[in-house]
């Protein structure tokens, strides 16, 4: 389960059988679960330089979330 150097987002794992984003963010904790999320997706939240951004760009309103 990759751990972040971020502001915003702690950490994050993903079920690719299920489509299925786990996000816990500093702030709110979680886990919080985004679901549908395809692995390219995922792909992106591990490599962008800020993992706040890429979350409010690509994720935030995109996919349905339950916590």
């Amino acid at each position: 389960m990759p751990r972040f150097n971020s502001s915003a987002i702690e950490r994050a794992e993903y079920d690719s059988a299920r489509r299925v984003l786990t996000i816990w963010f500093l702030e709110s904790g979680g886990p919080y679960d985004y679901y549908g999320v395809p692995q390219h997706i995922y792909d992106g939240l591990l490599t962008a330089w800020s993992k706040g951004t890429y979350f409010n760009d690509y994720i935030r309103e995109q996919y349905s979330v339950s916590h």
